[in-house]
């Protein structure tokens, strides 16, 4: 019995002694883990400024000439000569091809001829008209003499107005064989084709050709198609999130891969009231200036537009922005440059790596730092070191 004492003592004197040692370690874990959280956090920090900020939106799109005149013939027939080439230069009304005329000389020939005809049939008429007139002249007179008879008298009229039809009808094939004849040279006038558009400038550039000489072609076909090069117009497809925010006028940028690093300066020429049911997309159109005419139609094109501009207006880095509990917000540094404190922002414009704020900084002054790296583990009125300040601050004393 007296050995069982001394076991059963042994065990709960050992037991003592292990929770002893076991409530300190906890404790020391404790207060290392309090120590830790303790510790500042490192962070990085920019400064709040204040300027102008521009929101951009970047479109990919594709060159079209501002303006495109297809030549075709108002007469078919054999083409005789193709005057101008790919890429030529080719001012208003210039002649740009020419299709064989000999039947259309010939047509111009008859039509002269059959004027001939009708001219001397004119001429024939008016002067049996001439003839009849006087003779029904003289039969009035001899009639009111009674030398003549009635049946006589009505004769003579008869035949005067048998006569002044004639003349009618002569002149009317005068008057017909002329507008066949102009009509004639008219055609032959369609075999020397000229390029005539409406607006824009008085050079443009050829920029298809369908035909060459001595193709065989109708009426209307297409011959040539001519382009204005300056300006040009750039097509994009823009969503509903960034149609309301687009104005004709607004300025665009424009840059394309056969001239790395060089921007084109534009705006916006015309919107497009419809939506595309398939992608639901308006069209855009932009207009640059092509002076040099490096820019040509159908290249592919990376578009800027300027969507919203605000002058002096707050911003902070766009990683500043960070969440607490659903609440968009920023943590600034306060005076004592050693803690951060929690400020609920509303934001505004973004322009590249900066985004405004329009609430919950104007208590501040520009220049105050804000968290952009390290946040996440930052609190309201948490500790915070930020790397190379100390060093920095003791260099400056």
């Amino acid at each position: 019995m007296r050995r069982s004492l001394l076991i059963i003592a042994f065990v709960a004197a050992a037991g003592a002694l292990a929770w002893l040692l076991v409530d300190r370690l906890l404790e020391g874990n404790a207060t290392t883990k309090g120590s830790e959280r303790r510790l500042p956090v490192p962070v990085e920090v920019a400064r709040i400024d204040r300027g102008t900020l521009v929101q951009r939106r970047s479109f990919s799109g594709t060159l079209e000439a501002s303006s495109q005149f297809v030549v075709a013939p108002k007469v078919g027939g054999q083409i005789a000569s193709i005057l101008v080439d790919l890429g030529d230069a080719v001012q208003r009304g210039q002649l740009v091809a020419t299709i064989d005329d000999a039947e259309f000389v010939q047509a111009v020939q008859r039509a002269e001829a059959e004027l001939a005809v009708a001219n001397a049939g004119l001429a024939e008429a008016e002067a049996a008209l001439t003839i009849a007139v006087r003779g029904l002249e003289r039969a009035r007179s001899m009639h009111e003499g009674e030398v003549l008879s009635d049946s006589i008298l009505d004769t003579a009229v008869a035949k005067e107005l048998a006569s002044r039809s004639k003349a009618v009808v002569s002149k009317s094939n005068v008057t017909r064989a002329e507008a066949e004849l102009a009509s004639a040279k008219i055609r032959l006038g369609y075999t020397q084709v000229r390029a005539e558009w409406n607006g824009g400038k008085d050079t443009r550039y050829v920029g298809a050709r369908y035909v060459d000489d001595g193709g065989v072609v109708a009426a209307n076909a297409d011959l040539l198609s001519v382009v204005e090069l300056d300006p040009i117009v750039a097509v994009v497809s823009v969503p509903e999130r960034d149609y309301a925010a687009l104005t004709p006028g607004q300025r665009a940028t424009l840059r394309t891969d056969a001239f790395p690093g060089r921007d084109f300066d534009g705006s916006i020429a015309r919107i497009s009231p419809v939506f595309r049911q398939a992608t639901r997309q308006a069209r855009v159109e932009l207009r640059f200036d092509n002076r040099e005419r490096a820019l040509k139609p159908g290249m592919f094109v990376r578009t800027t537009l300027e969507l919203v501009k605000v002058d002096d207006a707050t911003s902070v880095p766009y990683e500043a922005l960070t969440e607490r509990d659903g609440v968009r917000g920023v943590f600034t540094v306060t005076d004592d440059g050693v803690h951060v404190a929690w400020k609920p922002v509303r934001v505004g414009v973004r322009d590249g790596a900066r985004i405004q704020i329009t609430e919950g900084l104007d208590d501040l002054k520009v220049g105050t730092n804000v968290v952009t790296l390290g946040q996440a583990l930052c609190d309201d009125g948490a500790a915070v070191v930020v790397p190379g300040a100390r060093d920095k601050t003791k260099s400056e004393d």
